[in-house]
């Protein structure tokens, strides 16, 4: 089954930025991307690694461990 191809208004609401965000990511190749004629198209599955890749894990203290004020 194919992916379902997502434009650039798509991919910025997914990721809960403005339009120039996924379009920076294309135009500087961080991301894979489909070109139909003039226009760009990313597919849902490269936008889900995209977002995985990018997932910060949190971080645990551990009890009696004092952290430094900055």
């Amino acid at each position: 089954m194919a992916d379902r191809l997502l434009d650039v208004k798509q991919v910025a609401t997914r990721l809960g930025t403005g339009v120039r965000f996924p379009r920076r990511l294309i135009e500087e190749r961080r991301i894979a991307f489909v070109k139909v004629g003039r226009n760009v198209r990313i597919s849902e599955r490269v936008l889900e690694e995209y977002i995985a890749a990018h997932t910060v894990a949190p971080v645990t203290v551990r009890p009696g461990v004092l952290r430094r004020a900055a």
